[in-house]
């Protein structure tokens, strides 16, 4: 066989192995985290979709920053939630400098393959008010627990969201304009602010109108009436992983007796965090 047929089969080759590795059907492995808690261990996996929240959450773990750190707030039938390096156990001792982790992570919102169901793992964030990018906390995350619906309940949930969606909009032009309103305020020139408000929230229903809430999948809304989960914080939220095993861990988690505030009432937190599949 001639050498130039020869190196001819070993591009062929070459080119098929790129191709396979690189074909849409190859997927790449996910990377997997333990989280033992005061009262059990869980195991979660994490979206190579959202790579900046991945790798953050990665990091975190192995330097050991959540070790230590309190589940610190928690509310039945929707989430656990924990990740501030400031709310720790009594018993840890170790100074840490909170300040370097006050940082947020640009969105990574993949709706509608990632959801709120029972068991996803999410990063809080604040709210749209002052953070209209939905920037995820630095260290922050809470895992859902949910509850199951109706077809009709999610049905008016859906609604519930859009008027929620118009009324914060509406909100907002009224602020843009909240000088000229206190002007026609002070003339008594009911009438003409009248004209205004109805004109306002003309815009803000015209504006949400053109850009609605995604209507739930088949597959979601399977999952929220056998499953369950909290279908009102999807697309506003970064869901970057899943529980794999030990949900009756956030189960029992999430049954912890709290405050008015949602803090529990005796310290349940994560002893230790390991990345259990990082190859």
């Amino acid at each position: 066989m001639k050498a130039s047929h020869i190196a001819s089969i070993l591009l062929c080759l070459a080119v098929c192995i790129s191709c396979r590795h690189n074909s849409p059907d190859t997927k790449e492995k996910e990377i997997k985290v333990r989280i033992e808690t005061s009262i059990g261990e869980l195991e979660v996996k994490l979206y190579n979709e959202t790579p900046i929240h991945r790798d953050n959450f990665l990091k975190l773990v192995r330097d050991g920053v959540y070790d230590n750190v309190l589940f610190h707030r928690i509310i039945r039938d929707f989430m656990v939630q924990a990740g501030d390096p400031a709310q720790r156990t009594e018993e840890a001792t170790a100074a840490v400098d909170t300040n370097k982790f006050r940082y947020t992570l640009p969105a990574e919102i993949v709706y509608p393959r990632y959801y709120h169901k029972k068991g996803a793992l999410a990063a809080a964030r604040m709210g749209d008010d002052v953070n209209p990018l939905r920037e995820s906390s630095g260290t922050q995350f809470y895992i859902v627990t949910g509850k199951v619906f109706t077809t009709d309940q999610l049905s008016e949930l859906k609604t519930a969201v859009y008027q929620s969606k118009v009324d914060a909009c509406y909100e907002s032009l009224c602020q843009e304009h909240a000088e000229e309103m206190n002007r026609m305020s002070r003339r008594k020139d009911t009438e003409t602010l009248q004209a205004l408000r109805d004109s306002l929230l003309y815009e803000a229903e015209s504006r949400i109108a053109a850009n609605p809430p995604a209507p739930f999948t088949d597959i979601q809304k399977k999952t929220y009436t056998t499953v369950g989960g909290a279908p009102h914080l999807d697309g506003e939220y970064t869901v970057f992983g899943e529980v794999t095993d030990g949900m009756a861990v956030v189960e029992a988690l999430e049954k912890v007796r709290t405050d008015e505030k949602d803090h529990p009432v005796r310290e349940v937190f994560i002893r230790k965090m390991t990345v259990i599949d990082d190859k």
